[in-house]
């Protein structure tokens, strides 16, 4: 692609390109770095970046931004949004999304640390240094823009609703706004950097906009999806398995993609970070998530045959993941996909398939969706037919809410649309519980969510009640249904919980190693979190509470202002949502025969019937059917 730079004309020839993770960097602002082709090598100079703005505050721009900021002490990052509530949050006590390690983080980057001495073992001191913030965040859009060497662009891109392309093109509005307003204040020479996940050729958008508000300006433009995921978007950010840079093939492009690389090296090995051209990296994005939206719904197809056969969907899955070709992610039955990504990008790729007059591509990806909604309508109809056809006067509890585990994200949530079928049956209550959503904020969506029918469906005008303790929510409950794939709510319980701040095949640290180098802020954030297994103490008077801060190493939290309508609505207590449930006690609680209809294949069909439940899980036969054949003592 043509960028909009002063030197357009000059296009590297070849395949697309990357730098040279060989070449030794120059602690300078400027380095030289390395960029092949096909007959020549030519020499670049590289700015290091010393000021990031994000545009954007959402479920991308924030954790990629503090995750930047945490990693680059000495870069100045500045998350803008200009809705005012969303920026108090993150500059409060009350972020506006959960994310496990997420706060650990924040803190660190926006509030600095204490300087601290770390006894280990007895064996040596490590001494923590202080650190100054380096993470902000503003609605001051065009001030923070204007003093950017980089600007992420990280806004909604939803699906059309209306006009041409609703139901399945892309809703380019947000997008087309922060351009305007990146194009009319962004300082020349600027690199523009696509995060928001968008249609392929957007970059083209972009481009023509900076054109018509600041012709002739240099500005390069960028493609840097990025392939998280809800629940352990910060695992992800921490320990990438690549990094994608898209750019144009000019002189002026590559050197812009290396001076990004330069910001993701500070702690991403360099031979994870792939630079490909720009509609490759736009595109490959969409396919990523079509792709793993596909293996979700062919196991589900699999599983609907498992409950007609006999068949176990989870042995199915273990025996093909042991192939290699295939492997044995994403292999999970349940109740199909959710949140904002999978089905508006697979809907951005099917309507990109029928502007291109692909009519049969775009078919084949529709019926993933096709699929995903198939999945939930039928374990809604195997409920209701296990309660003899009936909903009436029964209470029913939901456990999770969420559309998957630690994360309060319910967009497209499997768990609405469940709800949703079960009102058409006119249950006595539907009681909702999740260890992360906010019971207000869930009481706020479904209000919003139903705001159109005039339907009051909020006790005491209606069935639905959202509870913050489970075991009210599941008392004299006639069936339960498990929504969400949350730890907490399996049976026999997980007992371990791996650290988000472990790193990805780390090299043996010895005490040698840590007395005569300073460890990192993730090495001090792990030992944070280990702290009592690994027997961590500090000669300083730590402030309660010490399994949160075991280093008297953060610095108090911005107060909030008085009224503060978070404090008011009150949060989820850390220790709460984090407990294994007492199923034994949910058992003494519940109506017989306590029915329990697992959606996410947490719990053991076996164990849970000694507790007295019956239970049907997605993917099997029912514990009492007669196809388990030879299963004699189950039939």
């Amino acid at each position: 692609m043509e960028s909009a730079s002063s030197d357009t004309s000059e296009f590297l020839d070849g395949s697309p390109l990357s730098t040279n993770p060989s070449t030794p960097l120059n602690p300078s602002t400027t380095n030289l770095v390395k960029l092949s082709r096909e007959a020549a090598t030519e020499v670049l100079p590289v700015t290091k970046a010393k000021n990031i703005c994000c545009v954007g505050a959402g479920y991308v721009g924030g954790p990629t931004a503090a995750v930047i900021a945490f990693q680059n002490p000495n870069i100045r990052v500045t998350v803008v949004d200009k809705d005012i509530n969303r920026i108090r949050k993150w500059n409060s006590q009350h972020p506006p999304i959960h994310e496990p390690g997420l706060n650990e983080i924040v803190r660190v980057a926006r509030d600095g640390t204490n300087a601290t001495k770390v006894n280990v073992d007895g064996a040596f001191t490590a001494e923590l240094p202080a650190r100054l913030p380096n993470l902000f965040f503003s609605t001051e859009v065009a001030k923070c823009v204007s003093e950017a060497d980089i600007v992420f662009l990280s806004v909604n891109t939803p699906t059309k609703i209306t006009g041409i392309g609703a139901g399945a093109a892309t809703n380019m509005v947000a997008l087309e706004g922060a351009t305007k307003d990146i194009a009319i204040a962004a300082k020349p020479g600027a690199i523009i950097v696509e995060k928001s996940t968008v249609p392929c050729r957007t970059a083209q958008i972009i481009r023509d906009t900076l054109e018509v508000h600041r012709p002739g300006v240099p500005f390069e433009i960028l493609s840097n999806p990025e392939f998280l995921a809800e629940g352990t978007a910060i695992k992800d950010l921490l320990n990438p398995d690549r990094i994608l840079i898209g750019s144009s093939r000019t002189k002026a492009g590559l050197a812009a993609a290396a001076t990004l690389e330069e910001v993701y090296s500070a702690w991403v090995d360099r031979s994870k970070i792939v630079t490909v051209n720009l509609w490759s990296s736009e595109l490959s994005k969409l396919v990523a998530n079509a792709m793993l939206a596909q293996r979700i719904s062919s196991i589900n197809t699999v599983s609907s045959i498992c409950e007609r056969t006999g068949a176990d969907v989870d042995e199915i899955a273990k025996a093909i993941g042991l192939d290699p070709r295939l492997g044995s992610k994403f292999l999970k039955a349940g109740l199909g996909f959710g949140g904002s990504c999978f089905k508006k990008d697979i809907l951005s790729l099917v309507y990109l398939a029928q502007t291109l007059n692909l009519e049969e591509v775009a078919e084949y990806w529709m019926q993933v969706i096709t699929i995903n909604e198939f999945q939930r309508n039928r374990f809604v109809k195997r409920v209701v037919s296990n309660l003899h056809g009936t909903l009436i006067g029964k209470k029913i509890s939901i456990l999770g809410y969420a559309f998957k585990k630690d994360t309060s994200d319910t967009r497209e949530s499997p768990a609405v649309e469940v709800v949703k079928s079960l009102l058409a049956d006119n249950p006595a209550e539907i009681a909702i519980f999740d260890p992360r959503c906010n019971p207000e904020d869930v009481k706020d969506e479904i209000k919003r969510l139903f705001a159109t029918t005039g339907l009051k469906l909020l006790k005491p005008d209606g069935p639905i009640e959202v509870y913050k303790d489970s075991y009210e929510a599941c008392a004299d409950s006639s069936a339960i249904l498990i929504l969400t794939e949350w730890d907490q709510f399996r049976y026999p319980p997980l007992q371990n919980k791996e650290s988000v701040f472990v790193k990805t095949n780390p090299s043996p640290v010895s005490s040698t190693t840590l007395t005569s180098h300073v460890p990192s802020e993730l090495d001090i954030l792990h030992m944070m979190a280990s702290a009592r297994k690994n027997k961590i103490t500090s000669p300083t008077d730590l402030e309660p509470p010490l399994d949160t801060d075991p280093l008297n190493r953060y610095l108090p939290e911005p107060a909030c202002a008085e009224g503060c309508r978070d404090c008011e609505r009150g949060s989820v207590e850390e220790v709460i949502a984090s407990e294994n449930l007492e199923w034994a006690r949910i058992a003494y609680q519940m109506k017989k025969p306590k029915w329990v209809f697992d959606g996410r294949g947490l719990v053991d069909v076996v164990e849970m019937e000694k507790l007295g439940f019956r239970v049907e899980v997605i993917g099997k036969a029912g514990s009492r059917s007669r196809l388990h054949g030879f299963d004699g003592d189950r039939c």
